[in-house]
């Protein structure tokens, strides 16, 4: 009970702040023009944008495959795909609730150990991370001084007056050290009872498990495939990106350099722990848009269109994919006993 009612006070929680940061990137904005802008797309490029991103779910479900593929198992396409649309779906109720979401649906339909898929999912994001380091690193060589102003005054600035504002009150600091302390003492007393509890241990079985997993990316049968499709997720968000600019006739002309950009400033901001990047995903690609010259109420309303496409498919596809999924491989029992 005392679990279940810290969750949901975890949910408000991050809830507020995405609501805080949705209000905060539309201060001062004329809310109705955000909204005439947005029903003036170009439907045709923000469908072209959306077929991209579908093609991006398929191509890191079949990424999947290949990272589960050294453990001796080989789950369908189709039940990876169906999982990772319902991992994005979780993801908008709890950050970080897809990646257990989706190594839960996959491990019910093909009999896979959870523990191992979440090892292979950790993987995954380990690996998205470092790829969205090179894009900064590419759009920083690109766009040196444009990317540097930006990181300086929408994020390390702001970090650094919070860090102040921390360190001046010894009590805040306090409290800080004392959280770190226990978190420290708690995991020393976690690990020393799992190695009084052998080998043979339940909490040793699952830990086995996640480390296979995890070792999985050292077993690919296929390292190149499994290298191009990581980079070529990334060249799909970039395109998704770069077309959905020519949706609206004030981001027509800024062209491949700003598609990267803003794909950076998207990706860091989707990857706040807020449910679905609301409000920071917003927040960072209008002050990335400023930069290139579009008016404020311009670039909300690109944000807005860019993230509401993708919110909008992820709901779709995730509600589709968890009726599928599981009404589906119910059948399949059946039909076998049927025909013994």
């Amino acid at each position: 009970m005392q679990k279940k009612l810290l969750n949901i006070v975890k949910y408000i929680i991050l809830l507020g702040v995405a609501a805080a940061l949705l209000l905060y990137a539309l201060r001062g904005m004329d809310v109705k023009k955000v909204f005439q802008q947005i029903s003036s797309a170009n439907i045709f490029w923000v469908s072209v944008s959306g077929f991209i991103s579908i093609v991006a779910f398929v191509v890191r479900a079949h990424r999947w495959n290949l990272l589960i593929e050294p453990m001796g198992y080989n789950p369908s396409l189709k039940n990876t795909t169906y999982s990772v649309l319902i991992g994005y779906l979780a993801n908008l109720a709890f950050p970080r609730l897809g990646e257990v979401s989706r190594c839960g649906a996959l491990s019910k339909v093909e009999s896979i150990p959870f523990n191992k898929l979440l090892g292979t999912v950790i993987v995954e994001r380990i690996i998205d991370v470092l790829c969205l380091i090179i894009c900064i690193l590419l759009a920083a060589a690109i766009e040196f001084k444009r990317l540097g102003n930006f990181f300086t005054e929408k994020i390390f600035d702001p970090l650094n007056e919070k860090f102040q504002k921390l360190t001046a009150s010894p009590l805040l600091l306090g409290g800080l050290v004392l959280v770190l302390i226990v978190l420290i003492i708690a995991a020393i007393y976690f690990f020393r009872k799992i190695a009084k509890q052998g080998s043979e241990s339940k909490i040793n079985k699952i830990i086995k498990g996640f480390i296979d997993g995890l070792r999985s990316v050292g077993n690919l049968k296929r390292p190149g495939l499994f290298i191009f499709q990581s980079a070529f997720i990334w060249v799909l968000y970039f395109l998704g990106v770069y077309t959905a600019l020519y949706a609206f006739s004030f981001t027509s002309g800024l062209g491949a350099t700003a598609a990267l950009f803003l794909l950076v400033a998207g990706g860091i901001g989707m990857s706040a722990p807020v449910q679905g990047g609301i409000g920071a995903y917003h927040l960072l690609v209008k002050e990335g848009l400023i930069l290139y010259g579009v008016a404020a109420e311009n670039g909300l309303a690109f944000a807005f269109m860019l993230h509401g496409l993708q919110l909008i498919l992820v709901i779709a596809l995730g509600i589709i994919s968890l009726f599928l999924l599981f009404s589906i491989n119910k059948k399949i029992p059946a039909v076998a006993e049927t025909k013994t």
